[in-house]
């Protein structure tokens, strides 16, 4: 099981600062949709070029000209790359045939989908990785805690796929999280705008083990 960083709504600055106060607790190092945005795609490039060792996943969240954006944030540097469940299948196919190509990998973000049969389509593409990920708004929902599970279930069941989890997680509620088993847990602001950044990212790596 992994730990994936997520730096979001953070200025370059902040973003060097808490990898170096996390790195070695860390095993993917996230660039945000915002970070990317403010920056351009060479935070990718200057971030890898720091931290070599390290997965980049950047969360380009693509979900038209898969091809392009796909070669874009690989070629900075990137290991990853994000692109929409909701996309269409072309924009799929593309971003999953420029990721091989360039020895790379496409995380499915599967925010706003619901249901397992849109999972199953995604998977027949050839998506393999894919992010569960409950949005803030969907999280204060009755309900929504029921719903990831039954993706969750659905997704072991589907051979050679994994997932990572996004949504929330933090200190206390990793332990929810981790009888779900997935591959990658993606932590943001509960370590970003933690007063004691170290030791959350300590406490929360001690309780994926």
């Amino acid at each position: 099981m992994k730990l994936q960083l997520a730096l979001d709504r953070l200025t370059r600055q902040e973003c060097v600062e808490i990898v170096e106060e996390v790195k070695d607790l860390i095993d993917i190092i996230e660039i945000g949709t915002g970070v990317i945005k403010q920056y351009g795609v060479e935070i990718i490039s200057d971030m890898k070029r720091r931290y070599a060792d390290k997965l980049i996943l950047a969360d380009m969240k693509t979900c038209d000209a898969g091809k392009h954006e796909t070669i874009q944030a690989l070629s900075a540097g990137a290991d990853i790359t994000t692109v929409m469940a909701f996309s269409d299948a072309k924009t799929i196919k593309d971003a999953l045939a420029a990721a091989r190509s360039a020895d790379g990998q496409v995380m499915i973000d599967l925010l706003g989908i619901e249901d397992t049969g849109s999972i199953a389509l995604l998977y027949e593409l050839g998506a393999r990785l894919f992010s569960v990920h409950i949005g803030k708004d969907m999280q204060d929902q009755q309900g929504a805690n029921l719903k990831e599970a039954e993706i969750v279930s659905f997704l072991h069941t589907l051979d050679g796929a994994e997932f990572a989890y996004a949504g929330g997680v933090n200190a206390d509620s990793i332990e929810r999280i981790i009888p779900y088993k997935p591959a990658i847990v993606i932590v943001g602001s509960a370590i970003t705008g933690a007063a004691r950044r170290r030791e959350v990212t300590d406490t929360i790596r001690r309780k994926m083990i």
